[in-house]
């Protein structure tokens, strides 16, 4: 921050933290529907060790997840490199961890899905907030424009 935060750079910060907040929330349960979703689609149930290990990589995703976000949104804005939508992409491998080890088949993709996330073998990359939790796409469209706003005051 050149000059120290402004009003602007406060708003983001409390945006920040409400869209991590709304993550944490949701991240736990997005795993489990990711599962079930890839189980049913398969025709597979989920036995005891399968919820059983639904359950700690949920619990994994929500504590990684939770404080990649956290770290992302401690840095500057002319300092971050990515995105929160980019770190709910990567916890993808949690769901799909599960889904591997339990023997469910892989979905068919796309020639650009395959490219653009090749470790996603069951097609659960969100490709929005809403993706992930429909509660999520305010605070992350608020981040985002307040991002924005805060970048474009700073460089135009």
């Amino acid at each position: 921050m050149p000059d120290g935060p402004t009003d602007d750079d406060r708003a983001l910060a409390a945006y920040a933290t409400q869209l991590a907040d709304a993550v944490d929330a949701v991240i736990e349960d997005w795993v489990r529907r990711c599962v079930d979703g890839a189980c049913a689609r398969a025709g597979v149930v989920p036995d005891d060790e399968v919820r059983r290990a639904t359950d700690d990589a949920a619990r994994s995703c929500r504590a990684e997840v939770g404080a990649r976000l956290r770290a992302l949104f401690e840095l500057d804005v002319d300092e971050q490199r990515g995105t929160p939508l980019q770190v709910l992409r990567d916890a993808v491998r949690y769901p799909t961890a599960v889904l591997a080890a339990a023997g469910v088949p892989g979905v068919g993709r796309d020639d650009f899905d395959r490219r653009a996330f090749p470790d996603d073998l069951y097609g659960l990359t969100p490709a929005g907030f809403a993706d992930v939790d429909p509660s999520l796409q305010e605070p992350g469209l608020t981040w985002g424009a307040a991002k924005a706003h805060v970048h474009l005051r700073r460089h135009r």
